[in-house]
């Protein structure tokens, strides 16, 4: 069976579940942002000849997922955010001025709405299984047994994921905060009680002003690390970390080790980076 996701983590997911029995497609190549991407002409080919289209209501395919479906009709596209409640991204900075309102609407980064990053807390990566799991057994019944095999052992593999996550932030005593470039780990944040501080909101870096009020909050909350995306720019982050002589942690939502990935965010919000 062939499939398509659309970035690396659904691959990871596809990949445990599929295992030997589907074909996976990536269409957001590493490097590249689901905010913009545009696939190449190798990549329609394969959604030609795809049976299934696993979509998580990334930026990009609400442009090309129309014409994925006009290319090949009968693939069927699978809606991997079915059941998931979604979160709104995190607003603008409180001190912004009105009349930068407007700036915000040329970056490419920008996100209006709904927060796409479900798959950053363990709790949807479980509901994302299930639905990647319900997907195949109905396009291919005489696997089911393999697919719910593969299922147990992913979920099982989840819920220890899960623990460990507990287990490092178990530690922490003054602060539930942890300062972010781009608010991308809203899910995360919120399955684990905590509240990730943005430097960067809607495309945009803060103002001097803005920089000198996030360096405050930081001290106060004692924060022990700042995340920062490989896909964006890290010089303020630096500025920051420098500042309150705290690590850079490069980390990416995009990263096909989800699991790992998790338990080093844990790790160093916890301080033990």
């Amino acid at each position: 069976m062939n499939a398509i996701v659309s970035i690396l983590p659904e691959q990871t997911f596809l990949k445990a579940i599929g295992g030997e029995k589907v074909n996976v497609s990536l269409m957001v190549q590493p490097g590249n942002s689901p905010h913009t991407y545009e696939p190449k002409p190798s990549q329609m080919i394969d959604i030609a000849k795809a049976h299934l289209y696993f979509a998580i209501d990334v930026e990009f395919e609400h442009v090309w997922l129309p014409k994925f479906q006009n290319l090949n009709p009968k693939m069927h596209i699978i809606d991997l955010a079915e059941n998931i409640t979604k979160m709104q991204m995190q607003e603008k900075h409180e001190e912004d001025d009105h009349e930068e309102e407007k700036d915000a609407h040329q970056s490419e980064h920008e996100h209006e709405g709904e927060d796409p990053h479900i798959w950053t807390a363990p709790v949807n990566v479980k509901i994302i299984a299930h639905n990647i799991y319900n997907a195949l057994k109905k396009e291919d019944p005489k696997n089911t047994d393999y697919y719910k095999r593969n299922l147990d052992i992913f979920l099982a593999s989840i819920d220890e994921t899960d623990r460990q996550i507990i287990h490092f932030l178990s530690s922490l005593e003054d602060t539930r905060k942890f300062m972010v470039f781009h608010p991308s780990w809203g899910y995360f944040a919120k399955a684990y009680n905590l509240e990730q501080i943005a430097v960067e909101v809607e495309g945009k870096e803060p103002k001097p002003k803005e920089l000198i009020h996030l360096l405050q909050e930081a001290k106060e909350e004692k924060v022990k690390a700042i995340f920062t995306q490989p896909e964006f720019s890290d010089t303020v982050a630096k500025i920051i970390a420098k500042e309150l002589q705290i690590p850079v942690v490069k980390v990416s939502p995009l990263a096909p080790n989800w699991s790992e990935n998790l338990i080093n965010i844990a790790k160093a919000i916890a301080g033990e980076n």
